[in-house]
């Protein structure tokens, strides 16, 4: 099952433990790693993606739902990103792109209080014993949250909505004197461009669904390579 981990530590050090771990886990088999950072909140309340960790094969790509966690975790005072700049940059955080409800984002902030880091992690497993057992032992606090699947139906009927508001103005139009003519133009404008922007929203999604399973399937095909190798 696909998951979002989030694994709390008290120090910097701890968390660079865990991290090492989960990578460990990844190289036993008992799960999957798809992308991963460690993630320092500041006294300031502000979050910080630490300089030379490396995000994972997925971790840069933009609108994905770990890329999206990882803005959602920086908090309303903001992130500042080290070297995974990609993660987030481009677009503004988005809850429904992370496919994770608030109330886990809620839990794992009350806990990830400033001085505290976080290893984030997409990750896939078949059951949760190895990585509690290795986080704990580590004095971890584990939070993990299964991914559901991503919606396109409040987009398309947010369009569907405002497309027959368009064409009932259109008719309005068409019937109106010409003082009221240029106001409801003017509305057929404004909503027109929303309307614009939720497609392209919709496309956009599309397009990072389809990378971030490009890249899974990528991971999946080098991990049974170096099975085949060391098998042979």
């Amino acid at each position: 099952m696909d998951r979002m981990l989030v694994v709390v530590f008290d120090n910097e050090t701890k968390a660079y433990e865990g991290k090492k771990a989960l990578l460990q886990l990844d190289g036993e088999g008992s799960i999957t790693v798809y992308a991963y950072a460690v993630l320092s909140k500041n006294a300031d309340g502000t979050a910080t993606v630490k300089q030379g960790d490396d995000s994972g094969p997925i971790g840069t790509l933009l609108g994905t739902s770990f890329g999206t966690l990882i803005g959602l975790l920086g908090g309303p005072v903001g992130l500042a990103v080290g070297a995974a700049t990609g993660l987030i940059a481009g677009g503004t955080v988005d809850l429904n792109n992370a496919r994770i409800g608030d109330d886990f984002i809620d839990d794992v902030t009350k806990v990830l209080t400033p001085n505290k880091v976080a290893v984030v992690a997409e990750i896939e497993e078949d059951w949760t014993t190895p990585v509690d057992t290795r986080m704990e032992a580590i004095g971890g606090t584990v939070f993990r949250r299964a991914l559901a699947d991503a919606k396109h139906t409040i987009h398309e009927e947010n369009v569907a909505a405002m497309k027959a508001d368009l064409a009932q103005m259109k008719a309005e139009q068409a019937k109106a004197h010409a003082d009221r003519k240029g106001k409801l133009q003017e509305k057929i404008n404004q909503l027109d461009s929303k309307i614009q922007v939720q497609l392209q929203k919709a496309k956009d999604k599309r397009e990072a669904a389809e990378r971030q399973a490009q890249a899974k399937a990528q991971v999946l095909r080098a991990k049974a390579a170096v099975a085949k190798a060391k098998a042979s």
